[in-house]
């Protein structure tokens, strides 16, 4: 007795030893990856069946069963992955439906296509119809199904009802939105082939095929019901994507199919066995990678893919394409809202409204015709269109409002840059208009040049304003100082004649000059009648020539200049008359003159 635990403990770790070195991973089991909410309406992602997924490297297919509860979907995907009961998906004898939400076998089975090794996927979906849930649920889990499947297995029990080809809506819905979009262009995703997998205790009769193309015959309408129009649409399309279906009939596989999965192969009919066999064949024909905006998927980008799925399904109250068509446009309105800021980049505010509107129209053009080229969806994709040309509006808009904003920082620089001229020019050393007329241009010039933008019309009406007011200014002092410095002027020649180089003729020049300024102008009622005169304009001629011109600016040298004079002045007077070098110019202030006379000089 005392050893007993010892023993069942030993018996216990050799199986789970056992079962770990033909299950490593632990992955030969189901896992669910989609569950219902508390309210059995939405779906929620599962983690551990998502983490299962996640591992696979390879290209994936997925295959999923799908029809109504209680119809052996379960035992359906058992048989076709050789496995039984109690180790493969969980199969339920009561009423209720044993599958909630969507379950995947954890390990995928390796098959070879096109040269490509591809990881299978094999997905058990919740039944239709069950109780306690709402039809928006079941539209859901199909909707999902129809999205994730590289082959969707519409299992149904004995024929197809009305029902049936109702629910196949969103799968049409899918396919006219998706597929064949553009030939020879990437698409979304290629819908799942659908393969039409009728069980029923008879064989003989009408075949599979025929039930098929009969069950979608158009039903007529006399009375002009609105469901039974919607059903033949639906019809209709199914007749289109005919090549995209098949039909197969699989015979049942015993008649006590409670007991089913104490079964073994050679306790099942023989013909059902035969039909399995031949059901596997038509499967793994009918299997590619799942193929998702171009390119196949591995196991954490077919997770993302469902994560985006999942979501889109769960938007709306109801699931439906256009839902989809909004996830996968989103990226491609990303591009082409990259594309028209691209665009929009190379105009280099500030720029004038004409010109961003060009550049507005280009790039808008442009990324239109990008999302033509590359859009999902060929009813709703209108939806798609409108929010790219909202988002488009919002980024010319936060355009414009920075154009305006660089216009008037780019203006108002330029703006202060010219008033701070004219200020300096308003203070000149020796006043000059050439110097004043030329700043003026030279300002206006650079102004008309560098201020462009929505603000420049404004900004050039400041500039204009402020140019005037200066010029009016400039011109009311001009004369009064230029009348001062030629007096001054004048006066300092007066100085220079008569101390510096003693030059008599210089002297008399200045002093003329300078009574010439004090008795000329009390000639005029004013001094402004004295600068329209004649006279006046030649003296002003002659003072603009001298003070300014393009080689020199006397107001800049003409300091350093007098400064430069004055040192040779003093440095000929001084160290000439030591030298007796110098000379007066004139024979009344020549000391010889005085020496070599003979006159007596009186008192």
């Amino acid at each position: 007795m005392g050893c007993a635990p010892v023993v069942w403990a030993a018996v216990w770790l050799l199986a789970a030893a056992v079962a770990g070195f033909a299950d490593p991973g632990g992955l030969e089991r189901a896992f669910p990856i989609v569950k219902p909410d508390y309210g059995h309406t939405k779906l929620q992602l599962a983690k551990e069946g998502l983490e299962a997924i996640q591992r696979i490297r390879t290209p994936i297919a997925a295959v999923s069963v799908i029809g109504p509860y209680r119809s052996g979907k379960s035992f359906l995907l058992n048989q076709l992955l050789s496995l039984s009961c109690d180790n493969g998906f969980g199969v339920g004898h009561m009423r209720d439906t044993k599958t909630k939400g969507i379950w995947v076998w954890g390990s995928p089975v390796e098959v070879d296509i096109g040269g490509s090794k591809v990881s299978v996927l094999y997905l058990d979906t919740e039944g239709f119809e069950s109780v306690g849930k709402s039809n928006v649920y079941d539209d859901r889990i199909f909707a999902l199904a129809t999205v994730l499947s590289s082959v969707l297995i519409y299992n149904l029990p004995e024929t197809i009802r009305e029902a049936d080809i109702s629910r196949l809506s969103f799968a049409v819905e899918i396919a006219e939105e998706f597929y064949g979009r553009v030939k020879g262009q990437d698409v979304a995703f290629e819908p799942a082939k659908l393969l039409w997998l009728i069980q029923r205790d008879f064989l003989q009769g009408k075949s599979v095929q025929q039930m098929v193309d009969e069950a979608l015959q158009r039903v007529p309408n006399n009375n002009g019901d609105t469901n039974i129009d919607e059903l033949n649409q639906i019809r209709d399309s199914l007749a289109v994507m005919g090549d995209n279906s098949t039909a197969f009939s699989l015979p049942q596989p015993h008649l006590q199919r409670t007991k089913l999965c104490d079964m073994e192969d050679q306790e099942l009919d023989p013909l059902y066995v035969k039909k399995r066999d031949q059901l596997k064949e038509v499967v793994a024909s009918m299997i590619k990678p799942k193929i998702v905006q171009g390119r196949t998927l591995n196991g954490t980008e077919f997770v993302s893919f469902l994560g985006q799925i999942v979501d889109a399904l769960n938007k709306g109250e109801i699931p439906s394409a256009g839902s989809l068509v909004e996830i996968f446009n989103k990226a491609i309105l990303e591009r082409c809202l990259k594309v028209y800021s691209e665009i929009m980049g190379r105009a280099g505010l500030p720029v004038s409204v004409d010109e961003l509107r060009e550049f507005h129209d280009l790039a808008k053009d442009e990324a239109r015709r990008l999302f033509n080229k590359q859009h999902f969806g060929k009813h709703h994709a209108a939806r798609s269109i409108l929010k790219l040309d909202e988002e488009i509006k919002k980024v010319y808009r936060n355009l414009g409002q920075a154009n305006e904003y660089q216009s008037s920082k780019l203006c108002e620089a330029r703006f202060s840059e010219c008033e701070d001229k004219m200020e300096r020019l308003q203070v000149l050393k020796l006043p000059s208009m050439a110097k004043f007329d030329a700043g003026f241009l030279l300002c206006n010039r650079s102004f008309e040049t560098d201020c462009v933008g929505p603000a420049k019309e404004s900004y050039r009406h400041r500039m204009s304003k402020m140019l005037a007011r200066s010029r009016a200014l400039f011109i009311k002092e001009y004369n009064n100082k230029l009348f001062n410095w030629l007096a001054i002027f004048s006066l300092a020649m007066v100085v220079v004649g008569r101390f510096l180089v003693k030059f008599f003729l210089l002297e008399v020049a200045a002093w003329v000059m300078f009574a010439f300024l004090e008795t000329y102008t009390r000639l005029f009622w004013s001094s402004e009648s004295l600068y329209y005169n004649p006279a006046w304009h030649a003296i002003v001629s002659s003072w603009e020539t001298v003070v300014y011109s393009p080689v020199l600016d006397l107001d800049r040298w003409a300091f350093p200049i007098c400064a430069v004079l004055l040192f040779l002045a003093f440095y000929w007077r001084c160290l000439g008359g030591r030298r007796g070098i110098a000379r007066s110019l004139l024979p009344l202030y020549n000391g010889a003159y005085y020496r070599s006379s003979s006159r007596t000089r009186t008192d």
